[in-house]
């Protein structure tokens, strides 16, 4: 380790994150600017972005619900947290490779904690979640699943998403910064992704290499976790097992990418 990087390397990275967490009120308030300069001058602001998901929900609903053979009542709640919950975890990761390269400004002419930019995109999608939630409480009390104390459990499962995205932004948005072709190369895989992942689609309807497949995809296991509390369902605690394993090598890796390239990224943009 001492090879790739040194001890001076792992305290000046270890600092920029403490400094980063002492900035917070700078992060709230540069993803909520974020959002705002995206729908300036619109009349319906952020509800745009709702209204968007929503008709795409009610569409696929109507569709994909008789193909599935799948009652309404049990797809449409599916349907609708798994759509907001994957836009969410597929905005943390694509705007993510480019926390560092949209923050340029910001980078070269103060001297920031970098940590401050993954955290800004994980916040600004939070923000984005928060009014997608409308969707699923519309869809949840006209056909509703049933409450628990299971349905507590989204909010741990909430927490080791923002946990990973943070680490992704770490990773992804570094390696984007030195290579300009890896940000629609992670579009792309993302967008594969949502086809294998159980978002529109029954996990339980699969067998064979299919089910292994899904069995084997991180992005469901991680949808799982929010999705299943919503819906009063329990998760598995294998589930949180495997969960928390990779959030602990995730941020293992990218902490070490972190400190051994941190001081290139102003140079790289």
């Amino acid at each position: 380790m001492q090879a790739f990087v040194s001890r001076r390397d792992l305290r000046l990275a270890w600092r920029d994150l403490m400094a980063a967490k002492g900035r917070w009120p700078l992060i709230v308030y540069l993803a909520w600017q974020d959002i705002r300069a995206r729908y300036r001058r619109s009349v319906l602001g952020p509800s745009w972005l709702t209204i968007s998901v929503g008709v795409q929900i009610a569409a696929l609903g109507l569709v994909y619900g008789g193909l599935f053979h799948v009652g309404t009542s049990t797809y449409l709640p599916h349907l609708a947290t798994g759509m907001t919950i994957w836009a969410m975890m597929a905005g943390m990761i694509n705007e993510g490779c480019l926390c560092f390269i949209s923050s340029e400004n910001y980078l070269k002419q103060g001297a920031l904690p970098k940590a401050m930019f993954p955290a800004r995109v994980v916040l600004r999608s939070f923000f984005n979640f928060a009014h997608d939630l409308i969707i699923i409480v519309i869809v949840l009390a006209i056909f509703p699943t049933g409450f628990g104390w299971q349905t507590l459990l989204m909010f741990p499962g909430l927490a080791l998403l923002a946990a990973n995205g943070l680490w992704i932004g770490l990773l992804v948005g570094l390696l984007c910064a030195r290579y300009r072709d890896l940000p629609p190369i992670v579009a792309s895989v993302i967008q594969v992704a949502f086809f294998i992942t159980p978002v529109i689609w029954i996990p339980g309807s699969l067998s064979g290499h299919a089910a292994i497949v899904v069995a084997l995809n991180p992005f469901a296991l991680f949808l799982s976790l929010v999705r299943d509390p919503m819906l009063g369902q329990g998760v598995p605690l294998m589930h949180w097992v495997v969960a928390l394993a990779i959030t602990a090598v995730g941020w293992v890796l990218a902490f070490l990418v972190f400190a051994r390239f941190r001081a290139r990224i102003t140079y790289w943009l």
